[in-house]
């Protein structure tokens, strides 16, 4: 995945911007009254409070790798417009008059010269950076038609945006003609040989059966497949959808954790929670349960075990051990009534108390507070021979706990159902993320602990 680092950008813009504030409002107040004092600060606060309103009421961060730079510059101003007009809103509404009008004015305008300034830099050094050859995809196209060819165009015209097109493949085109590199049937072998991050689709060229087959490929090699539609046939209102130029291109699968700043979110939550969860809870109660482990059976404290991550890479995964030592743990999910399991084990896996090692997965960023849960390697070959789409959950970290958790698909998965559900709701979780629907699982999962789960054993 060569050019996922772009995601950053916009959390590059965003400290630009938070920079832009703090030095304007610094340069103005010393600029007119050659010092900081406690005006300074309230101004700031306010000044970054309303900046953020503005950029979410229009939408500023939402910049794309093939997004124009006149565009950014163009959404900058219109934010620095908007948030203009709400600073001298709210200085109004609450009469706030120990801001020197002279110190307000200035901050006004370093702030648009150094918003500007910094889109200019960024999209500049990109446009160059990827130019030179870094930070690329590549991408390939199932078809050859004129579409794709207007895509091609696009991709050799505008080295810029950093893709790199491999060729085409089609059943239409003559081979090594035109740059078709190959028959549909070849493509997944090239894009496996090539670590190919795109494909690029004309539908019109594959029946159901071979779409089915693509899509499904797609999903289990964590490759990203978007759609070129034909004019006026746009149904796909749940697709992303981005414009080339005036070509629109769906994308299938649109994960909210794919954005810098959702990522950023919930990665700062789980070092806070996780860090307080190990500091206030860990520091006293792992010394106590590992006694307990240690005076009802031999064996080591915790228990680890190789599991599958984001990337469908693996990891270690912490446990404290709930069973007698046997050569089946690596191998065998626990049922209920299992004679492996020892009586304090009994105890701390229905309390869920064997799982809070793994906040130390979270501190380390193995894994987050919230996620599809991870599986051992041999359940989760297991399970993508059941499920369709088992594969899509290792699109984002693997939590502690998660969606289908606290919604009755935890624990055993002895019929087929189960495991689906599991997938079902693994999948609904990462294209439907939000920092509230963590909340609410989380505290779905507190209350489940609290009461008694069926499903803990």
């Amino acid at each position: 995945m060569s050019g996922r680092y772009s995601k950053y950008i916009k959390l590059i813009h965003i400290i630009g911007d938070v920079g832009a504030i703090l030095l304007s409002v610094s340069i103005a107040w010393l600029s007119v009254s050659n010092s900081l004092d406690k005006t300074t600060f309230i101004f700031f606060l306010l000044s970054l409070t309303g900046w953020f309103v503005c950029t979410i009421l229009l939408g500023t961060y939402k910049i794309h790798r093939v997004t124009r730079r006149i565009r950014v510059l163009f959404i900058a101003l219109k934010t620095i417009v908007l948030y203009i007009l709400l600073i001298e809103a709210v200085l109004n509404i609450l009469n706030y008059q120990y801001i020197p009008r002279e110190a307000l004015l200035l901050s006004y305008l370093l702030l648009t010269c150094c918003v500007i300034g910094w889109r200019i830099a960024v999209t500049t050094a990109l446009r160059v950076y990827r130019s030179r050859g870094y930070n690329l995809r590549k991408v390939v196209i199932l078809g050859h038609n004129e579409m794709a060819v207007e895509l091609q165009h696009f991709f050799k015209d505008h080295p810029e945006f950093g893709y790199k097109f491999l060729g085409f493949f089609s059943d239409n085109g003559k081979l090594k003609k035109d740059g078709v590199m190959g028959t549909i049937s070849s493509i997944e072998e090239f894009v496996l040989q090539n670590e190919v991050d795109e494909i690029y689709c004309c539908p019109d060229e594959l029946n159901r059966n071979e779409l089915k087959q693509l899509l499904n490929f797609a999903d289990d090699h964590l490759v990203r497949i978007k759609f070129l539609p034909e004019p006026n046939s746009y149904t796909y209102q749940r697709f992303k959808v981005d414009f080339y130029d005036v070509l629109p291109v769906l994308m299938v699968r649109n994960i909210p954790l794919d954005d810098a700043v959702n990522k950023f979110v919930k990665r700062a939550f789980d070092i806070f929670f996780s860090l307080f969860v190990i500091v206030f809870i860990l520091s006293w109660l792992l010394p106590l349960v590992a006694i307990a482990i240690k005076i009802d059976s031999r064996g080591p404290i915790f228990f680890k075990q190789i599991r599958s991550g984001i990337g469908n890479k693996n990891f270690e995964c912490y446990k404290l051990r709930s069973m007698y030592v046997n050569k089946d743990a690596n191998k065998l999910l626990a049922k209920r009534g299992d004679s492996r399991i020892t009586r304090v084990g009994a105890f701390i896996r229905k309390t869920s108390i064997d799982e809070l090692p793994q906040f130390f997965n979270v501190f380390l960023g193995h894994m987050s507070i919230v996620g599809p849960r991870p599986h051992m390697l041999k359940l989760g070959e297991e399970y993508a021979q059941v499920a369709d789409k088992y594969m899509v959950r290792h699109f984002i970290k693997p939590g502690i706990t998660g969606l289908s958790q606290v919604r009755g698909y935890r624990g055993d998965t002895t019929y087929s159902y189960q495991i689906r559900g599991r997938v079902k709701l693994d999948i609904f979780y990462l294209e439907n993320w939000s920092f509230w629907l963590d909340m609410k699982i989380i505290f779905y999962t507190v209350y489940n602990v609290i009461r008694g789960d069926k499903a803990a054993f």
